[in-house]
């Protein structure tokens, strides 16, 4: 059977359906010049010195939808196809940033701790809070995520305005300038992708122009967030409230931003339901076999599309 270089893990019933295909190896043990395929996620990717040693490698499988960790360029030039798992994740990222976005309106760690302190009963009730009704929200990056953040909120009936590289063509306000697209907003929600060309385009211009009452939302990567200046900001009250799935350095987390009664911080579960894990996985698993049985992929990254 073919050798599969395993990276980071996997669940029980993805092994089983590998297993049936291929020789599975770990990263602490495997013979460079034998593996043709490797199964990873977008946190660990495949480094560029490991995926130079990989001589005979044919087809990389990426479980999420992010792939910065992973050089697809250089991935492409080899001939190597590269996988990704996108739209089965599409509704839990969007669920989980509307999730952040109501949580900050609505104060909701604030007046859970108020409840659970005894500060009710002794105190009194909570101040008020924001309503999410009627909002100007700018989508960074319209993509599929993107697209599919909108249609939840809808119920909130938002004006939506966006900024990508190119306009595209929806109904929405397009603005090729992201400073002014944040002073025009209330709340801005980055759903683009990682990477050298995204990195800290949310920087102090976007995030003082987003200002004391805006909110930012970040289930992208944590990369595409200027983390210092938001910390500065939300520190000093010239942005309002963060609610972050993801972070610059994760796990790490800055003291600083964890200290924070402005923030809601989720540990990087934008797509982490049962229901939406087990159908990236069988996605992730279904490339491989693919790949196997004719040379083809059903989900390939942008940069491998013509492989």
């Amino acid at each position: 059977m073919p050798d599969l270089l395993q990276i980071g893990g996997i669940t029980d019933e993805m092994r089983e359906r590998l297993e049936e295909a291929f020789t599975i190896h770990q990263i602490d043990d495997f013979d460079a010049e034998a593996i043709t395929h490797v199964i990873t996620n977008g946190h660990d990717g495949v480094s560029p010195d490991l995926m130079a040693k990989l001589t005979n490698l044919k087809a990389i499988s990426g479980y999420g939808v992010g792939y910065d960790a992973v050089d697809a360029e250089e991935a492409a030039r080899r001939g190597i196809l590269v996988t990704h798992t996108p739209n089965v994740l599409n509704e839990e990222v969007a669920t989980t940033a509307v999730l952040l976005m109501l949580a900050c309106y609505r104060e909701l760690l604030r007046d859970d701790a108020h409840v659970r302190s005894g500060n009710w009963e002794a105190r009194g009730g909570a101040p008020l809070t924001r309503s999410a009704d009627n909002q100007t929200i700018g989508i960074v990056g319209l993509g599929r995520i993107g697209q599919a953040i909108a249609d939840k909120l809808a119920p909130w009936t938002p004006t939506i305005v966006y900024h990508t590289r190119t306009q595209k063509d929806v109904a929405y306000r397009y603005y090729d300038n992201l400073v002014e697209m944040a002073q025009a907003c209330d709340t801005l929600i980055c759903i683009t992708p990682g990477g050298q060309a995204t990195e800290k385009l949310i920087n102090a211009d976007v995030i003082a122009a987003l200002g004391p009452q805006g909110t930012l939302i970040n289930v992208s990567r944590g990369s595409v967030v200027d983390e210092a200046a938001m910390i500065s900001a939300l520190q000093n009250g010239t942005l309002g409230w963060a609610g972050l799935d993801v972070f610059a350095q994760e796990p790490k987390v800055p003291q600083a931003l964890r200290d924070l009664p402005n923030t809601v911080l989720l540990p990087h579960v934008g797509s982490a339901t049962h229901e939406t894990r087990a159908a990236m996985g069988a996605l992730t698993v279904d490339n491989l076999l693919q790949h196997l049985k004719d040379g083809t992929v059903l989900t390939p990254v942008p940069e491998c599309a013509h492989l």
